[in-house]
């Protein structure tokens, strides 16, 4: 999946853009604040329908403005895609592909297969389960549709669910409908998360420790409430305790991906190099993962390099720059450093300046 040009208007601090990109790296260097996030994000919006900040949509829009607008002209294995997303205030969201609006936004998802590495990344080992369900949940929805909408048939159920107890409704046949439908589509989310988590791991493994050396032992492992027993039987068992609490305690939404240091969490001893390490590797091997699925993601690295040493650094330009990846989109403070990776790889790369939401060309293209 290559994007050829990019057109922006009003999204966040980018007044107006339009830029032809390169088929191999696309580098934009400039200060912090000054709007390389917000590039990188209008990239990913075309590909998830939303911001990767999980903000509302009215706030993509530029300050003192009453709309915004993305364009991507993309080839596709071949084929010319055309999306567009514009947002009123106070309006719908408009999706389109090639001119046809989308009925349903999850028809979407998996079409632009992008992985993204940023900063906020970091909460992936320090935040909350939910921050790592929302990572398996997100790579298996890229290339299996089924998943995705099992997983929404799960959560309506646990809404109503939740609606019920935070009701303290006492009829127990209302309860056991959607206890019902949760266990049915939590086994089926169950086992698509363990099964890939099976498959991912390896791969995982490898990144880090090419990256690292070698000389770390690094692990992931899911954790279920399913492994408990099935279900409904649970669901029902908590159920008073459930009332009494006023949300569901047991089921797949609060599954958990544990990342371990030798036997140890990651979060709790892990150096931020070996942090950054565990993050980079976790989403080259999804950017592995989705490419032997279907067509080659986009990747975005968005301030990688910070806290790492030049020897893993290195290793990464390196990697990216090899066959197995596609198009690139890099952030960096630091012109010289980037400038010094980007030319040993000798691909093809575009330089941008970013400055207050402008983003001019530089001279220097290879392409």
């Amino acid at each position: 999946m290559i994007l050829n040009r990019l057109s922006i208007l009003n999204f966040k601090n980018i007044s107006q853009v339009d830029l032809d990109l390169s088929p191999g790296i696309n580098c934009f260097l400039g200060n912090n604040g000054m709007g390389k996030t917000n590039l990188l994000d209008a990239v990913y919006y075309l590909s998830f329908c939303k911001s990767s900040t999980q903000v509302i949509d009215s706030q993509n829009i530029r300050h003192g403005e009453d709309f915004f607008m993305l364009q991507g002209y993309y080839d596709k294995d071949g084929v010319p895609e055309e999306l567009y997303c514009g947002l009123k205030r106070k309006q719908k969201k408009q999706f389109k592909r090639n001119k046809k609006e989308y009925t349903r936004l999850s028809d979407h998802i998996g079409f632009v297969p992008l992985v993204s590495v940023t900063p906020a990344d970091s909460e992936l080992i320090r935040g909350g389960s939910e921050e790592r369900r929302k990572f398996l949940d997100l790579v298996i929805s890229q290339f299996d549709k089924e998943y995705l909408d099992t997983l929404i048939r799960y959560n309506k159920a646990l809404t109503q669910r939740n609606a019920l107890l935070k009701d303290e409704i006492g009829d127990d046949s209302l309860y056991e409908i959607w206890e019902e439908q949760m266990a049915r589509y939590g086994a089926t989310v169950y086992q698509a998360r363990h099964s890939f988590l099976d498959a991912f791991t390896p791969v995982f493994q490898e990144f880090y420790d090419y990256i690292s050396g070698g000389s770390e032992a690094i692990g992931l492992t899911y954790v279920s409430d399913i492994e408990r027993g099935d279900l409904f039987a649970q669901l029902a068992s908590v159920r008073e305790r459930d009332r009494i609490l006023g949300y569901t305690t047991r089921g797949v939404h609060r599954d958990d991906m544990e990342m371990t240091l030798g036997e140890y969490p990651m979060k709790r001893i892990g150096s931020q190099g070996q942090n950054k390490t565990l993050l980079v590797a976790l989403k080259l091997a999804q950017f592995d993962f989705l490419s032997k699925n279907g067509s080659t993601p986009i990747l975005l690295l968005d301030d990688i390099f910070d806290k790492l040493d030049a020897q893993r650094v290195e290793k990464i330009v390196r990697l990216v720059s090899g066959e197995r990846f596609g198009q690139i989109f890099i952030t960096d403070t630091n012109r010289k450093y980037l400038d010094e990776i980007i030319r040993q790889t000798g691909n093809s790369y575009h330089l941008y300046s970013v400055e207050n939401g402008n983003i001019t060309p530089l001279n220097e293209k290879r392409v």
